[in-house]
């Protein structure tokens, strides 16, 4: 075997395949020699920052990952976590960024088809997605055309295969220009003994590939989402997979039926790096050894190198190990799915990676090697400067009624109906809350229980400052899952940076995992499973830095649910967790700084107390358990006027209004755009009883609106905004936008 490729060295190939010269080095080493092209294009694969995390596993073991709830943690395809009644809730959140930004339909497509494979492999039925997107600025003239194909890919996959979109959110900003972000998240129930891992078991076992033909799509991929964008970046579409959920539906209900019979003893989707990392990946964890036979593995282009098998990041295929005994019924059922099924291999002792071809031994790698000794670096990092606080002069505001309109008529705060409405939020008949509310909420079948979840964050805070905005970015999540009435279990985080070889790139993510650790330690919220994105950058500027938390909750069968859709004519509208004397707000990094004053500075976010935050919880979670209210809307993006309006556009109720309390007529811009964290709504007519409630809990509370039939948000005589004319301006924005 030619260690030469168009006339390149080892060295060469390796630098290209985006291997560093000491990891080279490093690999020679631990190989005792040269290895082959082969050889090296593996070992380019699992040791990139994609697969080996090699940046941030240093830090992401920092992170809390155990509870009562908590069946299986990071290092498995997907958490688990008990819901009760024999019964888990597995799900994860995936990157597919530099796809998506190449060739926007496949990349958010497939990065949907491998989060529903990294969760149906486990055994479960994915019951919903959810995700996070972001573009860039709205004057830039590519957002259009990422926005629309991301947005068809992510529908077209999710509608197809028949997993209803039930939550998600969508922002932007020019720092994501050429670097947008799709972050898809997947949830599936199963029994809790009904749980597949990837650990290989079983000396002579055979080695299983099922699914569709290996093609030449996907080659490289973990490489490519691994290092900066660049002018060259078009470059790079074939690097990007295509994915077909048509395929997607019968490759899940096949695994789900062979696991129901006694066949499976191991199973591993092939995601990034392909059939490399699968099998690396179950012969670690089972501290066994792979042999493969490529030239049994199933293709659909002629003339495939090993390598190019190898890293084939072609859709819709898994890796299993099967009872020998079982074999005749594996067949079956995959030939009845209309499935290739083809045994490529078996499982050894030999602890080492063993690849044929042609009846050649290609490579032959210590499986060690490409796991335990891939690099984890210590990369040095500064503590990012703190943002000064923002000084405004706080005058009594003209008009809020002016600025409600404006900011609704933005792009920050303009409803997102226009991207979900693409999405079929109810397929399978359990979705009980859809997008647009607080979270998404759906049935769990055979029990009384409902899931609910959430995806957050706020990028501005964390640019400013990442310690203080990851933990804000835990409490909202929490705070959404807290406001459908739901207790919340665990999070999955999707960590979202430029180039960590950068000090102060370094340095965010630092903070961040500190800043995620410490509000998910306190709010017992343990951190499941999650994917780290790095590289977002390109010609060396870097996105924001935007670390998602994926939220899940479940509501008990005891429990009440409540929507942001129920308030009705005579409610008052109550403040948690802030009270009548309280005239000023947090403005610093707000959207109201951003859209009125048109400040562009960081300057510092509002800050997180996660006492005030876990007591307030506790009092909502009281409010709704006592029947107390069914409208429930916690105080984020824009404040509490922004909040107030949003609980009147999402009424059931047509012509509903509210009339503010005169007591805050004429208080400041910052008490009604400020946003301050921590802070619900509560609508409700048993003001008495839930006022001694929230004396005895020692919760801040403040009667500050009433609503009425009146169609208007009314804060005195000369200011007031009609809310059917600022629903029409809230929902058109995204139609006009597009059209």
């Amino acid at each position: 075997m030619s260690n030469l490729r168009e006339g390149l060295s080892t060295f060469e190939i390796a630098e290209d395949l985006g291997l560093k010269k000491d990891e080279y080095e490093q690999i020679c080493s631990l190989m005792g020699r040269i290895p082959n092209i082969h050889e090296i294009s593996i070992f380019s694969a699992m040791w990139s920052e994609h697969c080996s995390y090699k940046s941030s596993r240093k830090w992401l073991k920092t992170l809390p990952t155990k509870g009562e709830v908590v069946i299986h943690g990071p290092g498995e395809n997907a958490g688990v976590i008990d819901i009760g009644d024999g019964k888990v809730a597995i799900f994860k959140i995936e990157s597919h960024n530099h796809p998506s930004f190449i060739e926007p339909y496949q990349g958010a497509a497939t990065g949907v088809g491998g989060i529903l494979r990294d969760v149906f492999t486990m055994g479960a039925r994915p019951v919903a997605l959810l995700n996070a997107l972001r573009f860039g600025s709205i004057e830039n003239n590519k957002t259009k055309y990422l926005l629309e194909g991301v947005v068809s890919g992510i529908g077209g996959y999710g509608n197809c295969i028949g997993i209803p979109t039930i939550g998600g959110e969508t922002n932007f900003d020019k720092s994501y220009d050429s670097n947008i972000l799709v972050n898809a998240m997947a949830i599936g129930i199963t029994e809790k003994n009904k749980i597949f891992l990837s650990a290989a078991r079983g000396i002579g076992y055979p080695l299983i590939y099922v699914g569709a033909k290996t093609g030449r799509d996907g080659i490289h991929g973990a490489s490519m989402s691994s290092t900066e964008f660049d002018d060259k970046t078009e470059e790079k579409r074939p690097t990007v997979q295509v994915g077909d959920p048509f395929t997607g539906k019968l490759l899940m209900e096949a695994c789900l039926e062979l696991m129901t019979t006694d066949s499976v003893v191991a199973i591993q989707d092939m995601g990034a790096a392909g059939l490399t990392s699968s099998a690396v990946e179950m012969g670690s964890k089972g501290k066994l050894g792979v042999k493969l036979d490529l030239d049994l593995v199933p293709l659909r282009e002629e003339n495939m190198s090993t390598a190019e098998i190898m890293l084939s990041e072609s859709q819709e295929r898994m890796l299993m190990v099967i009872k020998p005994d079982k074999m005749d019924k594996a067949n079956s059922i995959f030939k009845k799915w209309n499935l290739d099924i083809a045994k490529i291999g078996e499982i050894t002792n030999s602890q080492n990676l063993e690849i044929y071809k042609n009846n050649i031994l290609d490579a032959q790698i210590p499986i060690t090697y490409l796991v335990d000794q891939a690099p984890e670096y210590d990369r040095d990092w500064t503590t990012p400067e703190k943002a000064p606080e923002l000084q405004i002069k706080n005058a009594p505001i003209k008009s809020v009624s002016k600025v409600i309109e404006k900011l609704f008529s933005s792009h920050n705060l303009c409803s997102r109906n226009w991207i979900w409405e693409q999405y079929d939020t109810s397929v399978m008949g359990d979705t009980v809350i859809p997008p647009g509310q607080n979270s998404g909420v759906i049935r769990v079948h055979r029990t009384n229980k409902k899931l609910c979840a959430s995806v957050d964050c706020t990028p501005r805070y964390v640019s400013a400052d990442p310690f203080l905005g990851s933990m804000q970015a835990v409490c909202e999540a929490y705070r959404n899952i807290i406001s459908v009435g739901g207790k919340p279990l665990a999070i999955t985080n999707n960590l979202n940076f430029g180039n960590p070889e950068k000090k102060e790139i370094m340095g965010q993510i630092v903070h961040s995992i500190k800043g995620i650790s410490e509000a998910s330690l306190k709010l017992n919220m343990p951190v499941i499973s999650g994917n780290v994105s790095l590289y977002n950058e390109t010609n060396g500027k870097a996105i924001l830095p935007t670390p998602v938390i994926g939220a899940v909750g479940v509501i008990d069968e005891n429990k009440n649910s409540v929507s942001l859709s129920n308030a009705v004519d005579g409610n008052s509208i109550f403040v948690i967790g802030q009270d009548n004397s309280h005239s000023d707000g947090w403005v610093g990094q707000s959207i109201y700084a951003q859209e009125i004053l048109d400040i562009e500075k960081d300057y510092a976010p509002p800050p997180v107390n996660i006492d005030a935050e876990l007591a307030n919880g506790n009092f909502i979670s009281k409010v709704i358990e006592q029947k107390l209210t069914n409208c429930v809307h916690d105080i984020s993006d824009g404040g509490l006027a922004i909040a107030i309006s949003e609980i009147l556009l999402s009424s059931q109720t047509k012509g509903i209004g509210a009339v503010i309390n005169k007591n805050y007529n004429h208080n400041s811009e910052s008490f009604w755009f400020g946003e301050d964290q921590g802070r619900y709504l509560v609508c409700t007519s048993k003001n008495k009883e839930i006022e001694e409630l929230a004396e005895s809990n020692k919760i801040k509370i403040t009667n500050i609106a009433t609503i009425n039939l009146s169609d208007r948000l009314t804060f005195s005589n000369e200011d007031f905004i009609c809310i059917s004319e600022l629903d029409v301006k809230n929902k058109n924005w995204f139609k006009n936008f597009m059209s």
